[in-house]
């Protein structure tokens, strides 16, 4: 039971990480075609905020990709591991582990 409810609490870290990635990534895309001004100072501090809380989590995803240009994968790439972790967390705590 203790197993389980540790990985639960993992798996809402997880949730709450990709939710953030997501948000960012959205907020980006926003600003770099415009329809959000980077030059708001409210879109630039939330910005600002979730790079600082993302940036140790994807800088090290950033260095094992190799460049591609201006397409950043990391995000990407960081979901879909959490995602996996996800599932294989849950597969060792139904299997009993």
């Amino acid at each position: 039971m203790l197993l389980y409810t540790l990985v639960q609490m993992v798996d809402l870290l997880i949730s709450v990480i990709t939710t953030i990635v997501i948000i960012q990534f959205v907020l980006g895309l926003l600003m770099a075609f415009n329809v959000v001004s980077p030059r708001n100072q409210i879109v630039e501090t939330i910005y600002r905020s979730l790079n600082a809380l993302l940036e140790p989590v994807l800088g090290p995803v950033r260095r094992m990709l190799p460049a591609t240009g201006a397409i950043d994968f990391s995000p990407l790439v960081l979901i879909v591991a959490l995602q996996l972790l996800s599932l294989l967390l849950r597969g060792l705590a139904m299997s009993g582990y």
